[in-house]
């Protein structure tokens, strides 16, 4: 039986599928991105609170070489084997070099279904993933163009990626949790805790409705794409299995990094993208980063993963 936050997402799917009226209104949607973001910083925060000294700064930068080498692998499958146009192969690039916060919040919370030991920086997986492959494929898209005034057009993108609602939150609520710790975080130590999961599945809830929506009617002649999106998470998910290992990382953070490399960014990268590379297609990179990899990794791979691990 799947985790109960996993079942949320499998209602929704449905619920879409069946052309329900139920819906997420979009004020209460971006109220729950938000309050799903920072819980997500806020509880890494107060494990740095208790554990800071156990923090390792060098398995980060090879957490974070990792994001930079995905997005350099995945280019020329993209261009000559699934037949992208090269500005379509590079928004794909960056999209699974980049990283879900869905994703990262599923896996967290498996890793807590079956007990799984997290370390107190595995939070800051999600941060330092989610941007190097963004700014990567996008000074690359406008080296390979010759795009005049790039260097001012960069500096527009370093700052919009540091200032973007996501690191913002990510970092703002580490800081926050690692700062005041369990006994100043009192007041709100409910939605932090107990209120992460409802928080989660209702967010879940909402994913399921809108991949119903990118997938209807089924984009038959995107079938190299879809069969890709639905292949490559079982591909990428074995250099953060690795690399955990080879880390020494807990269990669960070996979960958690796994479960980052295997996924696709569905809510920085496009906006990153879109802003950039207006000629990109960005519903191919929804279609299938939301549309086909974000529900099997949340269906079937990464709950698999966790119970494979926790018998490790």
């Amino acid at each position: 039986m799947p985790d109960i936050v996993v079942a949320f997402f499998v209602l929704g799917l449905i619920a879409g599928i069946v052309k329900s009226d139920l819906k997420v209104p979009g004020q209460i949607y971006e109220t729950l991105t938000i309050l799903l973001m920072l819980s997500i910083g806020i509880k890494g925060g107060l494990a740095l609170y208790a554990e800071a000294d156990s923090v390792i700064w060098s398995h980060l930068f090879s957490i974070m070489l990792l994001g930079l080498l995905i997005p350099i692998a995945l280019l020329p499958l993209l261009q000559y084997v699934v037949g992208l146009k090269q500005v379509d192969a590079i928004s794909l690039a960056a999209h699974y070099g980049s990283v879900s916060a869905g994703t990262f919040a599923v896996a967290w919370a498996l890793a807590n279904s079956f007990q799984l030991p997290i370390a107190a920086d595995a939070t800051l997986y999600l941060v330092i993933l989610e941007l190097p492959a963004i700014i990567l494929m996008l000074a690359y898209y406008h080296w390979r163009n010759g795009k005049n005034g790039s260097g001012a057009r960069m500096s527009a993108i370093w700052h919009e990626a540091f200032t973007s609602r996501g690191v913002i939150l990510l970092m703002g609520g580490v800081v926050i949790g690692w700062i005041y710790g369990p006994q100043g975080l009192g007041s709100i130590e409910t939605l932090v805790s107990n209120g992460f999961t409802i928080l989660l599945a209702l967010f879940l809830l909402e994913m399921g409705l809108t991949t119903a929506r990118i997938c209807r009617p089924f984009p038959w002649a995107q079938w190299k794409l879809i069969v890709f999106a639905a292949a490559i998470p079982m591909l990428l998910i074995w250099p953060g299995l690795l690399l955990g290992f080879y880390l020494g990382l807990p269990v669960g953070s070996i979960l958690i990094l796994a479960a980052l490399s295997g996924s696709a960014s569905y809510i920085a990268a496009p906006a990153a993208i879109r802003a950039a590379i207006p000629d990109a297609d960005i519903a191919k990179a929804m279609l299938a980063a939301l549309g086909v990899t974000f529900p099997l990794n949340v269906i079937v791979y990464i709950p698999l993963l966790a119970s494979q691990l926790a018998q490790v």
